[in-house]
C-alpha cells in the first residue's frame, strides 16, 4: 500500500458519515481545549478557525 492509497482511504473515511462525526468531535475537543487554555479570550477566532477546518475536511 502506497502513500497515495493511504491518502485515498483517509479521504474516503472523512467523506463518510462516521468520518464526519469523528472530525466534528475532534474539532470540538480541540476548540474547547484552546478556549480553556486562553481563558475564552479568543473564542471568536477559535470558532472561525474551527468552522473553516470543518468546511475543508468535512462534508457538512
Amino acid at each position: 500500500m502506497g502513500l497515495g492509497d493511504l491518502a485515498g482511504k483517509g479521504k474516503d473515511f472523512l467523506g463518510s458519515e462516521k468520518g464526519e462525526k469523528a472530525s466534528d468531535d475532534a474539532l470540538e475537543k480541540g476548540s474547547d481545549l484552546a478556549s480553556d487554555r486562553t481563558g475564552g479570550k479568543y473564542d471568536d477566532k477559535i470558532d472561525k478557525g474551527s468552522d473553516a477546518a470543518d468546511r475543508r475536511i468535512g462534508n457538512e
